[in-house]
């Protein structure tokens, strides 16, 4: 559903042809499709029961990863791909059966808003108590299996993912992109609409594709990847205890973060709709392969790594681990919350008591409490509660600590975007920020 506020008065074309492309454009798109696959596959074949997890990686073990790769009968699997379809056809029939509040997300360059149905905790309440149900009647096996075909269900996954990206172009063009009136007009992304097929695929063309009123982005965002990124996360430790005999204390480091970040997103679904990813980004292949390959895939390489390789840690690292993921998710979920609460209402109690600058736009920037710390605290506490999740595998392989690495290159590029936005968007009022917060992530360090 949607509805109409009173747009702005055009100051030009609704869908713009895209000036700025991100990431370098084609070349670029083309680089990061490969890449990210080729890690995928890599993280798979060289970290494993069989192979350990170690690095370098060597010629013999580069050529020995390639033949894996090249014997594609070991994991490219119908069953896996039905059993991925099932379970993002059960994830979507749940966003309509559930009962939902609507919420309304931001203002559209047309004067729109979309509403969007907050039932996300409540589907993974009804697939957690299902998932109880199936351990109740048939035991571990199906937990065990999920772990064990852990990459054929990857593969399922990006082989998905691709198809509804390539779904979602082809979809865009369902309406002509030319404004006539009376005429209805798809909203397309700032920056997916240049024209180069390959590139607009990759960065999203449509802003906001929906079937009816699934959201196909918003649904992506929260539901399959985050609820299977859950489901992964306990079929490891279901493994792990079958085959060590226990879950160890670093297993239960790793996850209980990790599951709580989950679980605590699909609480506060409704922050998601004031995000860069729903508000600016259109829907390709950059968020379908994050959302359903990456997030779930490889985000769970640490419980992947001690399901089958014993760590253990000692009662004060164990400790000091513990405080670190409390004190940055503390850092993330409060900085978030102010600067949501304040977005929403000024004048509520808890955050009226800021102080800010109004620019010439009609826009508040915050220049007290967390925001007035830094202009990206947030990404500092998220990336920090990553390194906790990261530092519970130990010190035995490098592999284990790509969450973290890639997170600090996700976020400090998504730091730039936000910086470029901003810049463009407030202008000189932006600088005069910037000399009142000059710190981006961490207070009198950088």
């Amino acid at each position: 559903m949607a509805s109409k506020v009173a747009p702005k008065a055009a100051t030009g074309p609704l869908n713009p042809k895209t000036a700025h492309r991100e990431f370098f454009g084609f070349p670029g798109s083309v680089v990061i499709i490969a890449t990210t696959t080729i890690v995928l596959y890599t993280w798979n074949f060289s970290c494993n029961v069989k192979d350990g997890c170690e690095l370098p990686l060597t010629a013999e073990r580069w050529a020995h990863i390639f033949a894996g790769a090249m014997n594609y009968q070991d994991y490219l699997s119908l069953e896996a791909f039905k059993y991925y379809v099932m379970w993002w056809t059960w994830l979507a029939a749940l966003y309509f059966i559930i009962p939902a509040t609507n919420i309304q997300g931001v203002v559209l360059r047309d004067g729109q808003r979309l509403s969007y149905p907050m039932n996300g905790f409540s589907s993974l309440l009804v697939t957690t108590l299902v998932t109880l149900a199936v351990y109740m009647k048939v035991g571990t096996e199906p937990f065990l299996w999920i772990a064990d075909h852990f990459f054929e269900l990857a593969v399922a996954s990006w082989i998905f993912a691709t198809s509804l990206a390539l779904f979602v172009y082809i979809y865009s063009f369902r309406h002509s992109h030319v404004e006539r009136p009376g005429k209805p007009t798809v909203m397309l992304g700032l920056a997916g609409n240049s024209g180069n097929p390959v590139y607009d695929f990759f960065i999203g063309r449509e802003l906001n594709p929906r079937i009816g009123s699934l959201d196909i982005k918003v649904f992506c965002e929260l539901r399959p990847g985050i609820m299977g990124w859950i489901l992964l996360n306990v079929c490891f430790a279901i493994k792990q205890y079958k085959d060590q005999g226990s879950v160890s204390v670093s297993m239960w480091l790793a996850i209980v973060p990790q599951l709580w970040y989950c679980i605590e997103t699909l609480i506060f679904e409704d922050k998601v709709l004031t995000t860069m990813d729903v508000t600016t980004d259109g829907f390709g292949w950059m968020l379908s392969f994050g959302d359903l390959t990456w997030v779930p895939f490889m985000y769970t390489v640490q419980a992947r790594y001690l399901s089958f390789t014993p760590v253990t840690l000692s009662t004060p690292y164990a400790a000091s681990l513990a405080v670190m993921a409390t004190c940055s998710y503390l850092v993330f979920r409060l900085s978030n919350s102010e600067k949501n609460a304040f977005r929403t209402n000024p004048n509520d109690p808890k955050v009226q008591h800021l102080k800010y600058i109004t620019t010439e736009s009609g826009s508040r920037l915050l220049i007290s409490g967390w925001w007035g710390a830094a202009r990206h605290i947030n990404y500092t506490g998220d990336w920090m509660l990553g390194l906790a999740q990261c530092l519970a595998t130990g010190m035995n392989t490098p592999m284990t600590y790509f969450f973290s690495g890639y997170f600090l290159v996700l976020l400090v590029h998504r730091n730039y975007r936000d910086e470029h936005k901003c810049r463009e968007k407030y202008k000189k009022d932006w600088d005069k920020y910037c000399e009142i917060v000059p710190y981006m992530f961490i207070p009198y360090v950088i």
